[in-house]
């Protein structure tokens, strides 16, 4: 495969993967403040003229469906349901020939109240963040006292028929590990699908540890202290989540071990960040611009090409476990997950 394969056709990169699924993140800006994600005070947000607009994200997604073989789009954040215009880019996205599947990653508080408009618009389905059942955990997780906000959130998607309804966890060591078997009844009980993360080094304080971080294998060996697990037979694909049958099915749980299990190898995303920049990998430290030559007056064509070339420089993998890794600059809240 030669370079030149970079600057034509899909979006493929040097290792051959092809993205299919784009990640955009429509504000870095968060109404949580998780003490795994970013500081009590909050961050230096991105400046108004930085973000882009709703019509360039669209023109942008247009051109990742029309162009590059884009058939997956999750909007992102930051918190993404405080954009005030979330609903009305959903439509137009979900307008696009060919219609791509559409997807929404929220920390769930507004989400009643947006779920039967944005499903309304074209919103498929949506994952919702929630790490602890507990009232008072969840405060202090997220200086925030909202868990009710969330459960009615969660319980909004599902009545919209925002499905299936999917729940993110992230187990840190001493703080809420005790909850795994907790966390799968509620979602077994209500028909949400659950999923644990693995907690990654992409905090903004820098204070990621391995050493605290509970692993995948840990998180399993804990599941199984009440749950019968057996291995999915689905063919997993480029999802990011291992997954396997509850207590026989047909109930699933997923577990995503980015840092001790990585996926690099299938991995199919792409990431538009809220101020027009293009990522290639979530932890990588190079950006592409695209909302500069956007505003330069470049047409699709050259906004496609750009596009390409950037993926086509992908790395084999994030390289957690190598000892040269550094920690991306920018924060999870600003890349968009």
């Amino acid at each position: 495969m030669t370079a030149a394969r970079g600057t034509d056709g899909v979006l493929v990169d040097r290792y051959g993967r092809v993205a299919r699924d784009l990640r955009v993140s429509l504000t870095d800006k968060c109404n949580l403040r998780c003490t795994y994600c970013m500081p009590a005070e909050g961050l230096p947000w991105l400046a108004g003229s930085q973000l882009l607009s709703d019509d360039e994200i669209v023109r942008l997604v247009r051109v990742a469906v029309r162009r590059l073989g884009i058939t997956e789009v999750r909007f992102t954040g930051g918190e993404p349901l405080i954009r005030p215009g979330v609903v009305g880019i959903v439509a137009a996205v979900a307008g696009l020939e060919p219609r791509p599947r559409i997807s929404l990653t929220t920390n769930g508080l507004g989400l009643d109240r947006l779920a039967p408009a944005l499903r309304a618009a074209g919103l498929d389905r949506v994952n919702v963040s929630l790490d602890t059942l507990d009232a008072g955990r969840f405060a202090r997780l997220t200086r925030r006292d909202r868990l009710a906000d969330v459960l009615a959130g969660l319980a909004g998607a599902a009545a919209a028929g925002l499905t299936p309804v999917k729940v993110n966890s992230v187990l840190m060591r001493g703080v809420n590990d005790d909850e795994a078997p907790a966390l799968l009844r509620f979602a077994l009980a209500h028909g949400y699908e659950l999923r644990f993360i693995e907690q990654m080094p992409l905090d903004a304080q820098h204070g990621w540890d391995r050493a605290a971080m509970v692993t995948a294998d840990e998180i399993l060996v804990t599941l199984r202290t009440g749950f019968d697990l057996t291995p999915d037979p689905a063919v997993r694909g480029a999802a990011p989540a291992e997954t396997w049958l509850v207590d026989g099915g047909p109930a699933r749980v997923g577990v995503i071990g980015s840092v001790t299990r990585p996926f690099c190898g299938d991995c199919d995303r792409t990431r538009l960040t809220a101020d027009g920049q293009i990522r290639a990998c979530l932890f990588a430290s190079e950006e592409s611009d695209l909302r500069g030559a956007l505003r330069a007056g470049a047409d699709d064509d050259e906004l496609a090409r750009r596009w390409r070339a950037a993926m086509w420089g992908k790395r084999a993998g994030h390289g957690i476990d190598d000892p040269t890794f550094l920690q991306p600059a920018r924060p999870m809240s600003a890349i968009g997950g």
